[in-house]
């Protein structure tokens, strides 16, 4: 497999598949990353999508997607995207590889988690972040945790470590996907974020807590939103925001599917995902005429 393509699609449930049909079928090289776990495939039956028999599975219906990827000889990675960065082209990493591409289509629907920790809401904003490289350079020199245990907070983890003077990853009781040197792990579980003004501390159920001026939440694994936040892109809460061709307001990046918001169905995610592909597609040959 390549190391460049003309678009990288970033999920590969409805939105993801049906982007990376219409891309490919326009002309352009597409390589579609995603796991095995989406709405989809958790879904017990599907009866209300067109030319489906009655009663689908939603494993079924995932399947026969990855099928079309592989019958038209599209690309694929099985695998989690822990970061989407901008270097002169979009640079997609994932747990094992790292690839480039002239544009980037965010398909991973709605995965984001927030655990009921008290002070995680309250200070939104006033220690807490949900994103490293948005708001990393304000805790140049500081100390700061990562709240999450998988692979997406010891990437978040990562990049702090080059800014602040001490990172913890606070695993709230479960057992880190990977080890970061020089990072310092507490896997307790946590009571709730404290402050005055803006966040000081992490308190345990134990009773036991430790000093921190920030809190970035990064737990399980990343979304679109995620993505489209480092990148600048405009957000609506967790909803990227696109216009009627699924651009956002970063030339390149489109969205499809559950990320948009709306109806949360197949139906619209293969809509969106269609219009997202033939308009990455037009971008990619604009860029090369």
């Amino acid at each position: 497999m390549k190391n460049i393509y003309d678009i990288i699609v970033v999920g590969m449930g409805p939105a993801g598949v049906s982007a990376a049909l219409y891309a490919h079928r326009a002309g352009a090289d597409v390589l579609v990353i995603g796991g095995e776990s989406n709405a989809l495939s958790k879904a017990e039956k599907i009866d209300n999508y067109y030319g489906v028999k009655k009663g689908t599975t939603g494993s079924e219906l995932f399947s026969m997607g990855v099928q079309q990827l592989a019958d038209s000889n599209i690309d694929t990675e099985k695998g989690q995207v822990v970061s989407v960065e901008w270097m002169g082209g979009f640079a997609v990493k994932t747990v094992e590889n790292s690839y480039m591409a002239k544009s980037v289509i965010l398909a991973t629907g709605t995965s984001r988690r927030t655990p009921d920790i008290k002070g995680l809401r309250e200070f939104e904003g006033r220690g807490v972040s949900w994103c490293a490289v948005c708001d990393g350079f304000f805790y140049r020199g500081k100390t700061v945790a990562v709240l999450g245990e998988g692979e997406y907070a010891a990437e978040e983890a990562s990049y702090l470590k080059n800014l602040a003077a001490k990172v913890y990853i606070l695993t709230n009781g479960s057992q880190p996907a990977k080890i970061i040197e020089g990072v310092e792990y507490i896997d307790k579980k946590i009571e709730k974020i404290k402050g005055e003004v803006t966040v000081d501390s992490v308190q345990f159920t134990d009773g036991s807590s430790i000093e921190t001026e920030g809190l970035f939440v990064a737990i399980g694994i990343a979304g679109a939103g995620d993505f489209a936040r480092k990148l600048g892109a405009e957000l609506n809460g967790n909803t990227i925001v696109t216009d009627e061709k699924y651009r956002t307001n970063i030339p390149g990046l489109f969205a499809a599917g559950d990320n948009t918001g709306g109806m949360l169905q197949i139906a619209k995610a293969v809509y969106e995902g269609a219009v997202a592909g033939s308009e990455g597609a037009k971008f990619v040959r604009s860029m090369k005429g």
